[in-house]
């Protein structure tokens, strides 16, 4: 049996052959060491509004250019954006764009308001090294740097992009270890990550929770969830947003607007800042 090497970037370790890629399909064995295949690889690109990201607090009524590559280390049924963070490389349409291109783009419509890149749509963290090369250019260049992460990663990773991000929006998906077996990764991790954050003070914070009907929907989870972020930095805004039916989990309806705003309701005991989405 051929060599293996162990992907360092997220708990699930892959071991992978030569030329073999990680569950996330972003990441390959080559030449002894597991590298982001989906380097430079961009999928998707557009000026959104920083509100959409989403953040509330952090330089409102801009636009921050978001860029997207393909993969993802997690598998959640519910993924609003299944076509490209389910995908592989030969999966989806992709371009190729250096950092110092990607800079150059975000450069160019600064006119139009935009403040920086964000490494979104996908799980950026798989690509990690692109987001810090380009990250670190973006810098030297005063744009922003907007992190919209799955937070499922390992602390090396981690550590190396912290000093270069400015902003950052964590998925808690859920609150229990059941709801991350659902979707495939782990609840501490995602902890660790979140505080980890929250506990840098260049960075700015904002976490959202998808609320899925009989899933994650209790208001003893919402609860817990906001107490805890209220434990790290009572002043992190926390987004609860309305899931709608899709990729492989169609068997329910859209989350009830009142639920929601239940939800929020409850959160706010905990958390001043508390924002509802999809409504």
């Amino acid at each position: 049996m051929s060599e293996r090497v162990v992907c360092p970037v997220c708990p699930r370790a892959c071991a992978l052959a030569e030329g073999q890629l990680g569950l996330c399909h972003a990441r390959r064995a080559r030449d002894g060491r597991v590298a982001d295949d989906n380097y430079g690889r961009v999928t998707s690109l557009a000026l959104d509004p920083i509100e959409k990201k989403p953040l509330a607090q952090f330089r409102p009524g801009s636009l921050v250019l978001s860029a997207g590559s393909y993969g993802c280390n997690l598998r959640c049924p519910f993924c609003q954006n299944a076509s490209i963070a389910c995908a592989g490389p030969t999966d989806v349409p992709w371009r190729e764009m250096q950092p110092s291109e990607l800079v150059e783009l975000a450069e160019s419509v600064r006119g139009q308001g935009n403040i920086g890149i964000a490494f979104t749509y996908n799980e950026p963290l798989v690509g990690y090294e692109f987001v810090r090369d380009t990250a670190r250019l973006a810098h030297e260049h005063g744009l922003a740097n907007v992190l919209v992460s799955n937070g499922f990663v390992n602390p090396g990773p981690l550590a190396e992009l912290l000093p270069l991000i400015d902003a950052a929006n964590i998925d808690l998906k859920g609150f229990t270890q059941t709801f991350y077996d659902f979707v495939g990764g782990d609840l501490e991790t995602v902890k660790r990550t979140i505080a980890t954050l929250a506990a840098t003070p260049t960075c700015h914070l904002e976490v959202t929770t998808l609320i899925i009907p009989a899933v994650n929907d209790s208001e003893q989870e919402i609860a817990a969830a906001a107490q805890w972020l209220a434990s790290l930095d009572p002043s992190i805004p926390y987004h609860l947003t309305r899931f709608f039916p899709c990729h492989k989990l169609t068997d329910r309806p859209a989350t009830p607007v009142a639920d929601v705003y239940r939800l929020a309701d409850v959160a706010r005991r905990y958390l001043p800042h508390v924002c509802t989405g999809n409504c």
